[in-house]
């Protein structure tokens, strides 16, 4: 069977990320697919060369792909999930917080995953019940905190916030009254990231897509976190996609917290 190996989605984030990098703070070709959903021509490089990669190494595995979509190659066991670019309006404003992601699931479980920041050199990495990682030496930790008012948290909007039901604007304004704060750094990726190494306490996000969480999800779980949708069921890939992720027992009240109908 031919299976990947953790080194071999580190390889192909970090040399992603290195067009990333190249082009950053350059003149690039900027498209739309919605009123603020935008992709750029490096989102694009980014992608072909990931796909390049998985199609010359496993060339009989599935991939999703943010801008491809699904790639049929015959053996449905195998599926990645890569966001080739996760912050493309940061990236395309040149704010430096961006990042790419890639995980590899077998038979519909997510085992290996690596998501990487180009512009800090920071490689976040795990393997299904080996623990998570940064930079390969650092083994990451959840942190401990527990009450809500004493937590940090962060968030993100959805590119149809404009209009959409599920906008996420009551849940932002409810957690940032019983909390320190709510960030949006605007990457899921890493926002699930910082939650495993204890930088923030909590994240949460509404309609998301699977290569936005698939690998940060996986890192998050193996550095400690509880990792569920906004139901609190453990499938946070499925439609309607939403997350929730924090230490255990932080976890379950900030699930709370969400589900907490609107104060009028």
């Amino acid at each position: 069977m031919n299976m990947p190996q953790l080194t071999d989605l580190e390889q192909m984030a970090r040399q992603a990320g290195r067009i990333l990098a190249a082009h950053y703070e350059k003149e690039t070709q900027v498209t739309y697919k919605g009123v603020i959903d935008l992709v750029t021509e490096v989102d694009r490089a980014s992608e072909a060369f990931l796909l390049g990669e998985v199609q010359r190494l496993f060339p009989a595995h599935n991939i999703l792909a943010e801008e491809s979509g699904l790639t049929s190659n015959g053996d449905t066991e195998h599926l990645w999930l890569i966001d080739p670019l996760d912050g493309t309006v940061n990236y395309a404003h040149g704010i430096p917080i961006f990042s790419v992601s890639v995980a590899y699931a077998y038979r519909g479980q997510v085992r290996l995953a690596a998501v990487y920041d180009p512009m800090r050199d920071e490689m976040y990495t795990a393997e299904r019940g080996q623990g998570a990682y940064l930079n390969g030496t650092r083994r990451l930790h959840v942190s401990s905190q527990t009450e809500l008012a004493k937590s940090l948290l962060v968030t993100g909007f959805p590119y149809d916030a404009w209009n959409a039901e599920r906008d996420n604007f009551a849940n932002f304004v409810r957690l940032s009254r019983q909390t320190q704060g709510v960030r949006r750094l605007g990457s899921a990726a890493i926002d699930l990231c910082y939650v495993a190494a204890g930088r923030f306490d909590g994240f949460w996000e509404i309609s998301l897509k699977p290569w936005d969480v698939a690998a940060g999800g996986l890192i998050a779980e193996e550095a400690g976190a509880v990792v569920t949708n906004l139901l609190g069921e453990p499938d946070y890939l499925s439609p309607p996609q939403s997350v929730v992720t924090a230490n255990p027992l932080l976890h379950v009240k900030l699930l709370a917290a969400l589900q907490e109908k609107d104060q009028k």
